[in-house]
């Protein structure tokens, strides 16, 4: 790191301050600007956050950690949420926007009644507020500090220091600027990252020890670039991402729809619901989420995969648990001056738009949900803005204490799918099935947590393990379903009356609204959810054509991807989705 790489970075935190501050104000006027940018947002910037958030300090690194084990197609167990990430783009983000309502907890009080409701809302605030939040934010604390480790040769002892001094950084913009500001600097925050990433890759891969692709692919077994696990045996060669196929049914026919993950929860939420929330209407709210699906999986991945390949033979020597930091490596050894302090910048772009975001959603739970709605009910707007921000500093401070407990970055990823494993189904049908009631939501939450270490008693590894969690998670709901009351009538007019998310699940309570009409359309709802996974997979492996080469398959998926976006365009269309891009 040189002089000029310094003040590159300086430059990048001069335009991210001088962002925060420009939103300082109107973040002030209430809670709904702070939490929900006055719901106002156009789809491109609510989708440029959402991509900005899940692109973290720790992505690069945790694929870095799946491809040098398991080669190219170790990536699925990540791609495979594109199926739910659709499915939230066609059936749920209009249903959020309509929702009106502040965070995704509160949902529970206005589609369940009485006090399993309350109890529903108040729990998932300090559940996903506080206890999954911290979880998140620190295996990001943890990929910063292996970048300021790796970089800047700072002692493993003293490093938790210097991310201290970053997530004051952070907290302090995300508490001055309220969403706006966190949305706006997400987007600067974006390029910046996506363009390093870029940049680092063409140098590593341009370097003499690599030899461009063609020498990358001379010095790897032909294994590592599949990029499709192998089905049908176990391989013994130690890096090949190789399933049985009940591993692999369990990636592709469970994961997406049963297990709740930040950022790929079924049915949406999290900040990606609160994007969605502050979307200026219900279209805006569905292009914000099919721009974040198609960016997320078929744009960003291949500059960290070819990087994280180019590890393999840069660093073969880097212990098993250990294996991200190849990338920080690569940053280190191969970047000139001033392109070095630009991917620096770009890592603190990454880690600041996440974490900025984890702050705000995870505040927004304590203080909408618990703090105004069970502590303090009538305060002035200006006293929840106070707390708000009290709240996002102390949030900071835990999370960096819990950074102490996180070991591996993909580690954290298994253990948060597995403790969410069985939720999903209820996160989607409490939209569409009028008898599922708090508790069903209550039970689905809780019983991973009991049948958890049983499993892992037996000696079941992930993702085997989900086939016992999800099952018994969806017997225990279903029964707990049946043997409590249902929520009661007036909630669920109510509820439909607002919302009418339409269907025949919903029949007992939409024949009693005939003034209301439901929404319809939902055999084209599905053929646009399939035309949008396959226009995900088709761009995402299209791209690794033309990368490697495959000339003949990059046509093939580009005609796929051509035929896909035209079947989606032909269905928007009949709602009118061009008078969205203004």
């Amino acid at each position: 790191m040189q002089t000029l790489d310094y003040a590159i970075i300086a430059v990048y935190f001069l335009i991210s301050f001088s962002i925060v501050l420009y939103y300082y104000k109107r973040a002030s006027k209430d809670i709904n600007e702070f939490f929900l940018s006055g719901r106002n947002l156009p789809w491109y910037l609510a989708g440029l956050s959402m991509v900005a958030t899940t692109f973290a300090a720790d992505t690069p690194l945790a694929v870095t950690e799946l491809v040098t084990k398991n080669g190219i197609a170790g990536n699925w167990l990540w791609w495979n949420f594109a199926f739910g990430g659709m499915l939230t783009v066609f059936f749920f983000a209009k249903l959020w926007r309509r929702a009106g309502i502040m965070t995704e907890v509160e949902f529970a009080e206005i589609r369940y009644s009485g006090k399993p409701a309350k109890f529903l809302r108040g729990f998932r605030a300090l559940y996903l507020g506080l206890f999954m939040n911290l979880i998140i934010m620190g295996w990001v604390n943890k990929a910063m500090a292996a970048i300021l480790t790796g970089m800047f040769g700072i002692p493993e002892s003293e490093v938790l220091f210097y991310v201290f001094g970053c997530m004051i950084m952070v907290a302090v913009y995300s508490a001055i600027s309220g969403l706006w500001g966190v949305v706006v600097t997400d987007a600067f925050q974006f390029f910046i990252a996506m363009g390093g990433s870029i940049l680092l890759a063409v140098f590593v891969l341009s370097s003499s020890k690599i030899g461009g692709i063609t020498g990358l692919q001379d010095k790897l077994p032909k294994f590592v670039f599949d990029f499709f696990p192998n089905i049908t045996n176990v391989s013994s060669l130690g890096g090949a991402f190789s399933l049985t196929i009940a591993s692999f049914l369990a990636y592709i026919g469970i994961i997406w729809w049963a297990s709740w993950y930040p950022g790929a929860e079924p049915g949406g939420g999290g900040y990606v619901a609160q994007r969605m929330m502050s979307a200026k209407d219900e279209k805006h709210s569905l292009f914000a989420t099919l721009f974040f699906q198609i960016t997320h999986y078929a744009v960003r991945p291949w500059p960290w995969i070819l990087v994280g390949l180019c590890t393999l033979v840069l660093y073969p020597d880097l212990a098993v648990d250990n294996k991200g930091i190849g990338y920080v490596y690569a940053m280190r050894d191969f970047l000139p001056v001033g392109i070095k302090g630009f991917l620096v910048a770009a890592f603190f772009a990454a880690y600041m738009s996440t974490i900025a975001t984890q702050l705000n959603w995870g505040t927004s739970y304590l203080i909408n949900d618990f703090y105004k709605r069970f502590i303090k009910k009538d305060k002035e707007e200006k006293h929840y803005i106070n707390v708000s921000r009290i709240a996002t500093i102390l949030l900071m401070i835990i999370s960096v204490f819990v950074t102490l407990f996180i070991s591996r970055i993909s580690g954290a990823w298994q253990f948060i799918m597995e403790c969410g494993a069985g939720l999903g189904s209820v996160l989607i049908l409490r939209w569409f099935w009028w008898r599922i009631n708090a508790w069903s939501e209550i039970s689905a939450m809780i019983t991973p947590f009991v049948v958890y270490p049983i499993v892992k008693y037996y000696g079941i590894e992930f993702p085997n393990t989900l086939f016992y969690l999800v099952t018994i998670t969806t017997i225990v709901w279903i029964i707990v379903t049946f043997l409590t009351k249902p929520t009661d009538e007036k909630t669920l007019i109510s509820f439909y009356t607002k919302n009418h998310p339409g269907g025949f699940l919903w029949k007992k309570i939409s024949k009693k609204l005939p003034y209301v009409e439901g929404d319809s359309g939902f055999l084209q709802m599905f053929v646009n959810w399939f035309a949008g996974v396959v226009l995900v997979y088709s761009m995402l492996l299209g791209s690794g054509s033309l990368i490697f080469g495959d000339i003949k398959m990059f046509f093939t998926y580009l005609l796929i991807a051509i035929i896909c976006t035209a079947i989606i365009i032909y269905n928007l269309s009949k709602i009118g989705w061009s008078k969205i891009i203004k």
